[in-house]
């Protein structure tokens, strides 16, 4: 019965949704209070809906329903609790349905937390976020229904795949969503703003904490969807260029390139028309990623559907929405100003230039990512575009970026001297020389891309010391550190972020790797590290079967660690997992994976790799994530420009 209630919740969501739209546009269009208002109820109500069905469909999960065949496909009865709540998004189905309630949520705060927005600009937005919502309602009901019954039910589930039976499914896909949806709200914003013909600094700073939102969302989910692959697969890497790995990273980078040209439009009221575009373009990837883990076309442990009829669903629903929302820029483009007047040399011509190189970047990931399956669709055979591609294209184009970044923030408005600026940053750049030189002397030279990159990643994180000490430079520094926005100080963080995982990027190019069958009580060397072999012994899961090694760590003859790596075997469904052990102090990695054991000598197969500087990777991403925070905790950018009652435009009175 609850079942059929999540049902139905869904389907009065989804006309809800229709309502939400046509209320809010046609509203906003007749300046009519009454239907601008219900258009935010009707948000709310859809939203409640979403959460209605998601949490019927949890339920069933919960309490082992399989007369729903998503939860007979998807898991079984002896799983853990966790793996049974996150295996409510571990599919295809019930990953959309988290879409669409993730879709309602930002609708729903929205209409909470625009209450001093232009009237007609929020129901503007809320229709179009409605209307983008009606697609993938459209989507789920028809093509991929999470509530569909099995005429008789199972006494058994399938299970779910071993590989995503991990802690990392209950934070990976949910933050992801969260970031792809968010630019879904951006792209509303956009549209609005062509709506209604402004496009002014008013309009960015109401656009700049919801991209900012999803900009952080997108990369804590990025992160730790690399940090999952780096200790579940056993494979010792941290980034395969994996055409889903691509598709998360492709709307990043124009979140990362529209947070910045947003800063222009609020600040100088130019690049208005890039602006909009690229919060068009931002959306049309994360779709385009969506349409790349479900049509089949790629074949990854996060492709979960294999359907061409819902590929096709997804590809015209992108058609749709991306050439609609491309056809109304075309026409209402022209009618937005270009803005004030700026020297070339300036912070807006610093700006310009980072978002030049991220959109090039952008192409190159784009042109890596889909040019084998344009040559495979089309006959013409199969090419495989790996880690050699981006070395050559996409990393050149960051070493510009990244001393474009550094050098930003100290740069004045409308004119500045080159020479000043670089006089600024000396200290930053005698400090990143001397670390690059350092880093070059310890790898014993090594590949140049390492030491290239710790000078870069030290020249962003210098950089933004820099910035900070001149803000605080002056008679009183106490009184400016209290007085400085938490937008600046979020900026220098998260500029000093990003350098750390690039320095623990660079680290990584010094990755040692070996392996050997070993016995119990032999040992293996690496990077001055001795490992022995202590006994595998079997281990009884609670829906696995596993053989777990004992290795003893020993450096200059001294035990400082032990490790268990293992290997788990499933039934349902059958497979076999390696589960690594890795022992870090900070600075660098000790990573074991175990493999088979030899039936004729008994020995088993242990790979250990020496990963130097692998955990700054990560822990940059979270100071990233961090800095993106502070700036979002900025009273200025909370929910945008407070608005006075009587500047606020009066509508439905009249009416």
């Amino acid at each position: 019965m609850l079942i059929e209630l999540g049902h139905y919740a869904l389907i009065m969501a989804g006309v809800l949704a229709a309502l939400q739209a046509g209320f809010g546009l046609f509203g906003a269009q007749r300046r009519d209070g009454f239907l601008m208002d219900f258009s935010g109820s009707a948000a709310l109500a859809q939203t409640l809906g979403c959460l209605i069905a998601f949490g019927a469909l949890m339920h069933a999960y919960v309490t082992s329903d399989f007369s729903v065949q998503n939860v007979w496909q998807n898991s079984h009865a002896d799983k853990p609790l966790l793996y049974k709540i996150t295996g409510v998004w571990g599919n295809h189905e019930g990953s959309m349905l988290l879409w669409i309630t993730v879709m309602a949520l930002f609708g729903a705060a929205v209409a909470l937390a625009g209450g001093r927005m232009p009237a007609t600009l929020r129901a503007r937005v809320l229709g179009l976020q409605a209307l983008i919502s009606l697609g993938f309602y459209a989507f789920v009901l028809l093509t991929s229904n999470p509530f569909a019954r099995l005429a008789e039910a199972p006494i058994e589930g399938r299970g779910l795949n071993p590989l995503l039976q991990d802690p990392g499914l209950a934070f990976h896909p949910p933050l992801l969503y969260l970031g792809y949806v968010g630019t879904s709200l951006t792209f509303s914003f956009a549209l609005a703003a062509l709506l209604e013909r402004r496009v002014d600094p008013a309009w960015a700073r109401w656009v700049r904490p919801w991209a900012l939102a999803s900009w952080i969302f997108l990369t804590l989910g990025i992160a730790l969807g690399s940090w999952w692959a780096y200790y579940e697969l056993g494979w010792g890497g941290w980034w395969f260029w994996d055409p889903v790995e691509n598709a998360s990273l492709m709307p990043w980078l124009a979140a990362t390139a529209l947070l910045h040209s947003a800063i222009v439009v609020e600040k100088r009221d130019s690049l208005k028309r890039w602006t909009v575009l690229l919060a068009i373009i931002a959306f049309a990837f994360s779709i385009l990623g969506t349409f790349l883990v479900r049509s089949g076309v790629i074949t990854s442990v996060h492709a979960f559907a294999n359907d061409p009829t819902r590929g096709a669903f997804i590809l015209a629903l992108l058609a749709v929405i991306v050439g609609g929302a491309l056809i109304l820029y075309a026409l209402r483009a022209g009618s937005l100003d270009g803005g004030g007047l700026f020297a070339p040399v300036s912070r807006e011509g610093a700006l310009i230039l980072n978002n030049v190189l991220l959109a090039v970047a952008l192409v190159t990931v784009f042109l890596g990512t889909l040019y084998p399956m344009f040559l495979e669709a089309m006959g013409l055979g199969t090419v495989t575009v790996g880690n050699p591609y981006y070395q050559a294209t996409f990393i050149p184009l960051l070493i510009p970026l990244v001393l474009v970044m550094a050098a930003g923030p100290l740069i004045p408005w409308k004119r500045a001297d080159v020479l000043s600026i670089l006089m600024r940053l000396r200290v930053a750049a005698v400090l990143a020389l001397a670390a690059a030189g350092v880093a070059y002397a310890w790898g014993e030279g090594g590949p140049i891309l390492a030491p290239i990159g710790i000078f870069c990643g030290c020249w962003l994180i210098f950089g933004a010391a820099t910035d900070l000490v001149d803000r605080l430079r002056g008679p009183n520094p106490w009184a400016r550190w209290r007085g400085l926005p938490r937008s600046a100080l979020g900026a220098v963080i998260a500029h000093a972020g990003l350098g750390i995982s690039i320095i623990g990027m660079s680290g990584d190019l010094w990755q040692q790797d070996s392996i050997r069958a070993l016995t119990p009580g032999q040992s293996m060397s690496i990077a001055g590290f001795e490992l022995t072999l202590d006994k595998v012994e079997p281990v009884q899961g609670p829906n696995f079967i596993a053989e777990r090694a004992t290795v003893t760590i020993r450096s200059d003859g001294k035990i400082i660690a032990t490790a268990t790596p293992s290997r788990r075997k499933f039934n349902r469904p059958p497979m076999t997992t390696s589960e690594t052990a890795i022992r870090t102090n900070g600075l660098r990695d000790l990573y074991l994976a175990l493999g088979e054991r030899d039936a004729q000598t008994g020995a088993y197969a242990l790979r250990v790799y020496y990963n130097p500087l692998v955990p700054w990777i990560w822990g940059g991403a979270m100071v990233m994530s961090l800095g993106g925070a502070i700036s979002l905790a900025d009273r200025r950018l909370r929910f945008g420009v407070a608005q006075t009652r009587a500047a606020r435009p009066r509508v439905g009175a009249s009416a």
